[in-house]
């Protein structure tokens, strides 16, 4: 029986399964970031659209019209939600992809690299009576947007269960105008 003692060939195996590791490991960290970068922007375009929407409320004393003289001075009272949909759409940020650039107000789960942006008035001032917030964009009542966004992961091995994963952010606040 000949016993193999020639170790020729194991730095190069070695490399290959220690190369493997550390680009999965770099890659994995890069796409996570990116979720993060992503998952940031929805908190800022969710507080950025409530803002809007809060000096932009019934009072506010331009109306839009189309198209608006100059972008977005204009109150917001689009029950819709048009007005603050394509505010969002305008301070979309480098690196967050999205398809169709259109203003979509639907509340819906997302498609992929789809940005929908749902904006509620529900009618109540913040301490929940609804008297003078009977009609929507009156001042002292609250507004609410929530921005959706589906992301999807760039590695190639992940499982077609979890390559996407849908991210929200919720804001809400005060009319002020």
């Amino acid at each position: 029986m000949t016993r193999l003692t020639s170790e020729q060939g194991s730095a190069l195996l070695e490399f290959a399964l220690m190369l493997t590791i550390l680009l999965t490991l770099m890659f994995g960290v890069m796409d996570f970031s990116r979720a993060l970068y992503a998952y940031h922007f929805l908190s800022n375009a969710a507080r950025e659209a409530t803002r809007y929407a809060s000096v932009r409320g019934s009072s506010f004393p331009t109306a839009c019209s189309d198209p608006p003289p100059v972008q977005y001075v204009c109150h917001a009272v689009d029950p819709g939600g048009a007005d603050i949909t394509a505010y969002v759409y305008s301070i979309v940020a480098p690196g967050i992809y999205v398809k169709g650039n259109t203003a979509n107000s639907s509340c819906a789960s997302p498609s992929l690299s789809q940005l929908n942006v749902c904006t509620k008035w529900p009618g109540a001032t913040p301490t929940g009576s609804t008297g003078p917030c009977a009609t929507n964009n009156a001042p002292g009542c609250v507004v609410q947007v929530e921005v959706l966004y589906n992301y999807e992961f760039t590695l190639p091995f992940v499982s077609k269960d979890v390559s996407s994963i849908t991210m929200t952010s919720t804001s809400e606040t005060v009319i002020q105008q």
